[in-house]
């Protein structure tokens, strides 16, 4: 058994972030995971809206914070965690390995992973022209025929978005009921930029090394036929990884609760980024959560090393 201050379960942006202040704040941090650092930023091919860097590519940008954390002091573990449970007022943190950690608090970093169709192309073409992120990626395709997969709000609020990039947004949904909000589709149907097909699937993603065309499929009128597209933009939903943490309290969709301080339902367990229930998922803001994680797990492990000491 192995004690230290704060274990931090994730390495992409919130978790790195979180890990430096930590190590700043002079706490013996540890940051576990299963992969090699910076979580969903590594498929990032150009990170051009992260406030004062012009222009970097995901693998380099996760390559400096994870330098700046370990130039902190924070320790790294590569390593697939089996559980984490509580023993006191303090967390049990079980590798695979069979290495175990304790510790006062845990932040929990672990993100979401885009749900992706499973077409043809869609794999091979991430990041040259398939994206899961309107604003990330939107602008590298302005004035250019964009389509839009999805019937939710993202589908509906990125398309929004797209339109004030490009005259040519097709927004496409295999059914014609939507789980958008009402005003949204409202605003799509307004908005003369958008054009809304329903009863149509995206069958398949076609390019040599770029988007150039997708095969569409209409399942009222059992058609086929191409269209060209220089982007598709996928929205079909995302999966946070909590499969850890059965024990706290979720939204109906997985995304763990936190309150403003970004605590979970129990003592100890904070979670930042893409993991918790946030109306907002960027790079910023997953580094912002991990800082205030960062400080607010701080406070509490001094507060239960002060118990200590009274004790003693």
């Amino acid at each position: 058994m192995k004690n230290i201050d704060i274990a931090i379960i994730g390495a992409g942006p919130a978790g790195l972030a979180a890990g430096q202040y930590c190590a700043r704040a002079g706490l013996h941090c540890v940051i576990f995971d299963g992969a090699m650092s910076g979580g969903q930023s590594l498929l990032i091919e150009t990170l051009d809206n992260y406030p004062g860097i012009l222009s970097i590519n995901g693998f380099d940008f996760a390559q400096i914070m994870e330098q700046q954390a370990k130039d902190f002091g924070v320790e790294f573990v590569l390593g697939m965690v089996e559980s984490v449970t509580q023993r006191d007022k303090k967390h049990v943190i079980q590798l695979r390995s069979g290495d175990t950690y304790e510790a006062y608090a845990v932040i929990i970093a672990t993100g979401a992973r885009y749900a992706l169709l499973g077409v043809e192309g869609e794999e091979r073409l991430f990041g040259k022209g398939v994206s899961y992120c309107a604003t990330c990626d939107g602008p590298f395709f302005k004035n250019k025929p964009i389509l839009v997969v999805g019937g939710g709000d993202t589908a509906f609020t990125d398309a929004l978005y797209l339109s004030g990039l490009s005259h040519r947004i097709v927004l496409i949904h295999r059914r014609d009921k939507f789980r958008a909000q009402h005003y949204l589709v409202e605003r799509v149907l307004q908005n003369p930029n958008i054009e809304l097909r329903t009863f149509t699937e995206l069958r398949a993603i076609l390019g040599a090394t770029n988007v150039e065309r997708v095969q569409l499929w209409h399942n009222q009128e059992h058609r086929e036929y191409e269209e060209e597209f220089a982007a598709v933009f996928i929205f079909v939903g995302t999966n946070p990884q909590t499969e850890l943490f059965p024990y706290l309290e979720k939204t109906d969709t997985g995304y763990i609760k936190t309150n403003d301080k970004l605590e979970s339902s129990i003592k100890g367990i904070y979670a930042a980024g893409d993991v918790r229930d946030t109306e907002f998922r960027q790079v910023v803001t997953a580094c912002a959560d991990g800082a205030l994680a960062a400080h607010k797990a701080g406070e509490y492990v001094g507060d239960l090393k002060y118990e200590e000491q009274l004790k003693d």
